[in-house]
């Protein structure tokens, strides 16, 4: 028998817990089994054939200090205004409102639902067209809450209930993405979405919820798991595939497949090991239907950036391009851009991150459309907290309240949602000398608003977001916030 012919089906079981099935969407699903427990039937809304809507989360995590993407800029009399208020606040944190030539340093935007004038950061341009040209808004003073506080008094006296581990890293990543702070909850928000939307896909080996960064809790349902993949411009390497073992591909995918067809198809009593079975299988017959669709991509005239942020953005817009062959009527994408946690150099950080995020916002935006597809995709930044006001000499630390943005054409854009608070340690909403303030829009309530446009039922709000009801009683033609047109 020669070499090739030696190859046993133990060896192939041994390297394919690292390789062919060993895939994150694989994986994901084996060390999650409570999530593959099959839920009970709930009505939901069903689109009509071309009802397209797809959902893109880009998480900043380390937790952004976002008081500095969206800045005050009204002077007002004698320098007593909201933009003096936030300097003399931030010190050495703060941006100049104009350059020493009498320029404006801050990009001026105008907000249409309030008075109150802004900029954004230099670094941010496109964001800034964007807004102005009416396709993006800014969500004020967002965080995490279990229900609404009004004031520090109802803190202190312990009077409302709080998110758990308030200002740690891994809890409050977790709430943006479970929008449950009361508990430590496996099950995500864009998970239960698809749980409730799954039918409206024809077809089900592709996962609704499709990962750029491998597993993560907000697309975690309680019977849909991510799809993860990597953003090459291959179809034949998205990090999905099956990886040859050496160069004889043919030969060992082909053993592979039948190892994998000849272990998953044994009758097994044992249900952890059908489960296993049904996956693997599942993995092999999704990587087939997905890399047969990207083979189809019509392309696009935008050039992405060659940031990581930028492919996985271009990668998302590919897979948005064939949601025909993939027989996509909902997709949620998720991607996490990381290193945010600037406890020091806060200012050169944001001077070279921001234009990474930037890029990659407007590049995906027209590639959507490049591809007509505008009004149907959303995009939302969601980070784990806001940021102190106040200095700790060359940064900022952890704190609730931060500002996201969302884009789209359907967004109703133009507008910064929410309470944009006076950036004074007396505020009612400040809760210490380091200017940490209490969150006047809920996690809950944006997405919300999003739940309700992606097509959830208002009979199923109550799943896919516990608390809602803590901030928001729905009736016909009313939203949370107020997102969408």
């Amino acid at each position: 028998m020669s070499e090739d012919n030696t190859y046993s089906r133990r060896q192939f079981l041994g390297q394919a817990s690292c390789a062919a099935v060993g895939s994150t969407a694989f994986l994901s699903s084996i060390l999650n089994l409570g999530m593959i427990n099959t839920a009970a039937a709930r009505p939901h809304i069903i689109g009509a054939p071309g009802d397209y809507k797809a959902l893109v989360v880009i998480l900043l995590a380390g937790g952004a200090d976002s008081h500095n993407f969206l800045v005050p800029t009204d002077e007002g009399p004698n320098n007593t205004g909201p933009y003096w208020n936030y300097a003399n606040l931030r010190d050495d944190l703060a941006l100049p409102i104009r350059n020493a030539d009498g320029s404006d340093f801050l990009i001026n935007i105008n907000a249409d639902n309030t008075n109150k004038k802004f900029g954004v950061h230099p670094s941010m341009p496109n964001t800034a067209q964007l807004f102005n040209q009416g396709n993006l808004s800014f969500i004020a003073n967002i965080g995490t809450l279990v229900e609404p506080i009004m004031t520090n008094t109802q803190v202190y006296n312990e009077s409302k209930s709080l998110p758990l581990g308030l200002y740690s890293h891994a809890d409050q990543i977790m709430q943006w993405q479970t929008s449950v702070p009361q508990d430590r909850s496996a099950v995500g928000v864009g998970g239960r979405m698809a749980d409730m939307l799954k039918d409206m896909n024809s077809i089900q080996e592709i996962s609704m919820n499709i990962s750029l960064d491998g597993k993560n809790r907000f697309q975690a349902g309680e019977t849909v798991v991510e799809y993860a993949i990597g953003n090459s411009a291959s179809p034949s390497d998205l990090g999905i595939q099956t990886v040859p073992f050496s160069s004889r591909a043919g030969f060992l995918t082909d053993k592979r497949n039948e190892a994998i067809n000849s272990y998953v198809n044994a009758a097994y009593s044992n249900i952890f090991q059908n489960t296993y079975g049904q996956l693997a299988q599942q993995t092999i017959s999704s990587q087939e239907i997905f890399k047969t669709a990207l083979a189809k991509r019509p392309g696009f005239p935008t050039v992405f950036s060659g940031t990581n942020l930028s492919q996985d953005m271009r990668m998302m817009a590919d897979v948005i391009s064939v949601q025909n062959f993939l027989g996509a009527n909902r997709q949620i994408f998720f991607t996490t851009f990381g290193g945010w946690d600037h406890h020091d150099e806060v200012i050169n950080n944001q001077e070279r991150m921001l234009p990474i995020l930037d890029n990659a916002l407007s590049e995906f935006y027209n590639s959507m459309e490049d591809l007509g597809l505008t009004e149907d995709v959303t995009v939302l930044t969601i980070s784990d907290f806001g940021r102190t006001l106040t200095s700790n000499g060359n940064g900022s630390d952890h704190a609730w309240g931060g500002n996201s943005m969302v884009l789209g054409g359907a967004v109703n854009g133009r507008n910064v949602f929410g309470s944009y608070p006076d950036m004074l340690l007396s505020n009612v909403l400040n809760l210490d000398e380091r200017g940490r303030f209490i969150p006047t829009t809920s996690v809950d309530e944006l997405y919300g608003d999003i739940a309700l446009w992606f097509g959830v039922s208002p009979n199923d709000l109550d799943y896919v977001l516990p608390n809602l009801s803590n901030f928001y009683s729905y009736s016909p033609g009313t939203s949370p916030i107020g997102i969408f047109s």
